[in-house]
């Protein structure tokens, strides 16, 4: 039996994390045509839902995901959020109920992209995001577009780790696309040990890539794990004008290094500026050296599609360091923050 009224987190502003408000009357929703209501199974914690909470991604802000000092209106990915919000971009559930034209059985486990493609013919690159512009999976059920989502039932992956991929190796797969890595070529990820770098370590190794990870000394043998051939820790000297690609969710003081060492006519590809989005580079050392610059966000249906045909054969592996219930999530955000434990952090809503 489906309730009418379901426990989960809601967003009530932006800010700190009391800001996040636990109601148990939150109506359940109740699917139309094309669309499907999943129980919550897990939902990972990612940087995506904090900077959204503290509005990050407002361009008042220009200082490091950590150190939003202002109050800001409009910090959402597209802008103004509507409150109260759901938020969470990443979803494992099972599917429970369903409008007409939906072909996914019930009971089919579930999964899918945190940017959800919405393109026009006048924005081909439109988007909107699960837990920003429409309720996510911070709480007991979740609607669904069907189109959106994808069936991993055959996955021997736990509800955990499948929880765990689709911010993480959604994003690390499409900068790697962008960016063209493909087999014998050298890249350089940064935020290695973080869920996004290093999804994007073990993505690029299984591309046949030769792979250095930037981390802390403490998590290198983590990334290697994934994956990378060598490590670099975080404050050592970048050679210069050594990788085909350079993989980065850190921007911040050292993005200039970042641009040197990618080789002529290779690619840097972003989507992330975790140490602070306001940057600095000598254009010469771009346009001299025909540097091109993905910027990563909207992600198309088959980036999402070659993924969940690694979850679905097994060959993805998600490191999950721990699990909160749903009700943790201030804490479980808190050790997010701290960049303490590599891989991913999820949550268990309550049955």
């Amino acid at each position: 039996m489906i309730p009418d009224v379901m426990k989960g987190v809601c967003l009530t502003r932006h800010g700190g994390p009391d800001a996040l408000q636990w109601r148990e009357d939150i109506p359940v929703p109740v699917p139309g045509p094309g669309q499907v209501l999943v129980r919550v199974l897990a939902a990972g914690v990612n940087n995506t839902d904090i900077n959204t909470r503290t509005g990050w991604y407002s361009p008042d802000v220009t200082g490091a995901t950590d150190d939003v000092q202002q109050q800001v209106e409009a910090g959402g990915h597209a802008g103004a959020l509507t409150f109260p919000r759901i938020q969470g971009g990443d979803l494992c559930g099972q599917v429970v109920a369903a409008g007409e034209s939906v072909s996914l059985p019930l009971g089919a486990r579930v999964t899918g992209p945190i940017n959800l493609p919405r393109p026009t013919s006048d924005a081909p690159r439109a988007y909107i995001a699960l837990g920003s512009e429409v309720d996510g999976a911070f709480a007991q059920y979740c609607l669904a577009e069907a189109a959106d989502i994808y069936d991993v039932s055959a996955s021997p992956l736990t509800d955990a780790e499948i929880a765990a991929i689709p911010c993480a190796f959604g994003t690390a797969e499409n900068l790697l696309t962008r960016a063209g890595v493909a087999e014998g070529q050298s890249v350089l990820v940064t935020g290695a040990s973080g869920g996004v770098g290093l999804a994007a370590v073990q993505l690029a190794a299984m591309r046949g890539a030769r792979v250095t990870g930037v981390t802390a000394a403490a998590k290198a043998e983590t990334v290697r794990a994934a994956g990378a051939a060598e490590t670099l820790d975080r404050e050592a000297e970048l050679p210069p004008d050594t990788y085909d690609a350079v993989i980065d969710v850190v921007a911040g003081p050292r993005w200039g290094d970042l641009i040197r060492a990618v080789k002529s006519g290779g690619a840097y590809a972003v989507s992330g500026a975790i140490a602070g989005p306001i940057v600095e580079a000598d254009l010469r050392e771009i346009y001299l050296r025909d540097i091109t610059i993905h910027g990563c966000t909207f992600q198309p249906p088959e980036v999402f599609q070659r993924l969940v045909g690694l979850i679905n054969a097994g060959r993805l592996k998600p490191l999950v360091s721990k699990t909160y219930p749903l009700q943790d999530i201030a804490q479980a955000q808190a050790d997010f923050m701290s960049k303490a434990l590599p891989g991913k952090l999820v949550l268990i809503p309550p049955e």
